[in-house]
């Protein structure tokens, strides 16, 4: 717990956003002399300007069994709060499409309100599709969000703690993303790099751990018919510690971060829940996302070091 403070600290003090080159840069130096102080020697992957993502790596990917991951780049703030509820997908799809169309609308009206007094009705459509781009697009490319402790902070901080927890086993890769936040450019480069390794092992996406008490353990349609990998989670991630888990082998959910570029995956989130809406995410890419809990991090991470043996092995973690 103690190194788990100190990192939380660290990195809310000095890098709370992780947006432009020159903050990723720092950070990565930064995450990679914690990682070697705990016995993985990290290096950085590059995939080119086109793709520009730099992703962390610690551990061999062509001999690994096990991939654990996180993305460590932030987000911009959004206009609107983006909002996760991984089981309910209906819930999930109607508010996205809904936030979309209340945009859309606030770009007609704005169109409307410049082109009807200068009675330029002419102006009025490429008015609104400007401003529609612009107002879809601010997510994507606007200001930086200042707060991001559960978004993204608690996913690196939970796999920093693993791989504390761990040790240094070479069947076991670590993964620090780039641009999750630009439509999983770190996840596809990292696939399309090591397509092999990619498409045959499990990844286990470790990502906004930060805020609930609820740990969803959400496996691919590929990965839920893996009894043994269902066997291990549930011995690995118990009832009756700091975090309620919540293994989820039947049913629909969908989760949207970087185990979505991988076949063979179990997405890992924190969760409240809210009777008649199920689970859910709050405060993502917005000034409140200010949550994280320390304890959370050192169960995810006692979870994920006891779950690579029970996995691999089929042996008593301890």
């Amino acid at each position: 717990m103690d190194s788990i403070k100190k990192w939380k600290d660290y990195i809310q003090l000095l890098y709370p956003v992780r947006r432009n080159d020159v903050q990723k840069a720092a950070f990565r130096k930064w995450l990679m002399g914690e990682l070697k102080h705990s016995g993985w020697r990290a290096r950085e992957e590059t995939y080119g300007k086109l793709n520009g993502s730099v992703n962390v790596i610690a551990g061999n990917p062509e001999r690994a069994q096990v991939f654990l991951c996180t993305h460590y780049d932030t987000a911009a703030r959004a206009l609107v709060p983006d909002f996760v509820s991984p089981t309910n997908v209906a819930a999930h799809v109607i508010y996205h499409t809904m936030a979309a169309v209340l945009l859309l609308a606030a770009a007609f009206l704005l169109s409307l309100a410049v082109s009807f007094p200068l009675r330029m009705p002419e102006l009025m459509l490429p008015l609104f599709l400007l401003l529609a781009v612009a107002l879809l697009g601010f997510s994507a490319f606007g200001p930086a969000n200042p707060n991001n402790a559960n978004s993204s902070t608690s996913g690196v901080l939970a796999l920093l703690a693993s791989a504390k927890e761990l040790a240094f086993d070479r069947r076991v890769c670590l993964v620090f993303l780039d641009n999750n936040e630009r439509n999983l450019l770190g996840a596809s480069a990292f696939k399309k790099a090591h397509p092999d390794r990619a498409a045959e092992n499990l990844f286990i996406d470790l990502d906004c751990v930060g805020d609930g008490d609820c740990l969803l353990l959400l496996p691919s349609k590929y990965s839920r018919w893996d009894g043994d990998l269902l066997a291990a989670l549930e011995a690995a991630f118990p009832a009756g510690e700091e975090m309620t888990p919540v293994l989820r082998a039947k049913g629909l959910h969908y989760y949207p971060s970087d185990n979505r570029r991988f076949k063979f995956h179990v997405a890992v989130c924190a969760c409240r829940f809210l009777a008649g809406l199920g689970y859910y995410i709050p405060r993502l890419h917005t000034r409140r996302d200010t949550v994280l809990s320390e304890e959370n991090a050192a169960y995810v991470a006692r979870s994920v070091a006891r779950f690579v043996p029970l996995y691999l092995d089929g042996g008593d973690p301890s």
